[in-house]
């Protein structure tokens, strides 16, 4: 049986352990040798890589995909996207999604995996007609979570409902650890059972389990897992790609890897490894697995992300306290899967609730639009009196929220000017309005407003009363 690897080194991998902070100048060196690996795909882009990139490193988002594609011309390159949301943090018109996802193809990428945070098909229509309209490869990921609704009937339907959509290939995204080996062996089977597509496995290593769980994906059928390279892998982030590799060999399971020069690239990645442990951005304590994950349910992207904005406020005495919060958070919104942009907004509001002392003191703008139905249908109907004592008697949307946007290409496209030179930097400006701006203005580091909406994962300042 041939598994196929998709090796998360250029985005999820830092991403979980280091809010994304891994320079293009530390990536380009090991790119050609990347590409010689033998992986089904390298994922290098999307997630939270765009904001980062204009937000922490000035680097033009565009121009390190074009440079990643240029030094890897025959391995796929992928990238995670949010449906309706994209890259950002709320919903986008049509004509925005569909230019964004045209010029990502044109520019590189090959494999768009789509997913939305709370499941919701109708935030993915957009995204998978356009993906299907440049000819790429359509990969929508199921969000896993655990909660009286998630079931595995509820997740077998929904592959289903992928496949007639017309996936090219499915993923369970299992972003906080949680998906035990007896679930994904029974999740695994019943996916292979209901849809003829192949089926990737996606997980952390959070709670400590996911060795574990890719082993029983593989055994029940799943055609590809995703690993990181030994360096950047573990902890938060993904099971090493060296050992997944090696056992699997082992068990006569066909792989393309060229071992030795995965290993030749895991050593280049160690010293850059020391680099960010040395200068503080890769904190220890994301390396380490932390079974209570299973309980409070946290991805490791939102663990190393509010830690490190806890550590800036100086409160990470508190981080226990968050992470209690976190989970009874959630039951108060219907039980969303912890993935962005909801996993921002439940964190920051449980990191609200403690910080403040009285649990929605302090309310975002982003969940008041959540409750008002904005980003689509909670998994579990909300308590109507809570609704209220946060929103008022304001009305809800209750179809597809997109179907509210107005075309906005142009309108950004003109709000922006001359600062754009082309639509890529329209659609930076569109997706980070006042980061993206400043990047734009440009030279030096995009310095953000304290105030700034945009940063969900700010813990104080992205709050409103």
């Amino acid at each position: 049986m041939k598994i196929e690897i998709t090796d998360t080194i250029l985005r999820d991998a830092h991403q979980s352990l280091m809010a994304t902070r891994m320079s293009m100048e530390d990536m380009e060196p090991v790119l050609p040798l990347l590409d010689e690996v033998g992986y089904s795909s390298l994922e290098c882009w999307g997630g939270a890589t765009f904001d980062a990139c204009i937000r922490y490193l000035n680097e033009n988002p565009w121009e390190r995909l074009r440079k990643i594609k240029r030094l890897v011309p025959n391995t796929p390159l992928q990238m995670l996207i949010r449906g309706q949301n994209l890259l950002g943090y709320r919903h986008y018109g049509d004509d925005v999604v569909e230019k964004f996802i045209k010029l990502s193809a044109e520019n590189g990428i090959d494999i768009f995996r789509i997913f939305d945070a709370l499941n919701d098909t109708r935030n993915l229509q957009t995204a998978l007609k356009a993906v299907k309209n440049t000819g790429k490869e359509a990969q929508l990921a199921i969000a896993y979570t655990i909660s009286d609704v998630h079931t595995m009937d509820y997740y077998e339907s929904l592959g289903k409902e992928f496949a007639e959509m017309g996936a090219d290939s499915i993923c369970v995204k299992d972003m906080a650890g949680i998906l035990t080996p007896n679930k994904c062996r029974e999740l695994v089977k019943r996916l292979k059972k209901a849809t003829s597509l192949p089926i990737i496995v996606h997980t952390h290593c959070t709670s400590g389990i996911a060795q574990l769980t890719y082993l029983a994906a593989i055994e029940s059928g799943a055609d590809r897992i995703d690993t990181a390279l030994s360096p950047f892998s573990e902890g938060t982030s993904q099971p090493a790609t060296e050992s997944m590799v090696l056992s699997l060999k082992e068990d006569d399971y066909e792989l393309s890897i060229d071992v030795e020069k995965m290993e030749e690239a895991a050593n280049y990645f160690r010293d850059i490894k020391d680099k960010y442990l040395e200068n503080g951005l890769l904190d220890p304590k994301m390396l380490t697995p932390d079974p209570r994950a299973l309980l409070y349910q946290v991805p490791g992207g939102m663990l190393s992300n509010m830690y490190s904005q806890l550590k800036q406020a100086g409160a990470t005495d508190r981080y226990e306290e968050v992470l209690k919060e976190v989970p009874k958070v959630r039951a108060d919104l219907g039980f969303p899967p912890l993935v962005t942009p909801l996993s921002q907004m439940v964190g920051t509001q449980a990191a609200m609730n403690v910080l403040t002392g009285e649990r929605y003191k302090m309310v975002s703008n982003e969940v008041k639009s959540y409750l008002l139905g904005e980003y689509g249908k909670s998994p579990v109907p909300i308590d109507e009196a809570f609704i209220t004592s946060i929103v008022g008697d304001k009305e809800r949307i209750t179809d597809r929220p997109a179907d509210h946007i107005e075309p906005e290409f142009d309108v950004l496209k003109q709000e922006i000017g001359k600062l754009a030179k082309n639509d890529e930097e329209v659609l930076i400006y569109a997706l980070f309005p006042q980061v993206g701006k400043n990047f734009l203005e440009g030279p030096g580091e995009s310095e953000v407003n304290a105030a700034d909406p945009e940063q969900p994962i700010k813990i104080f300042a992205y709050t409103r009363s």
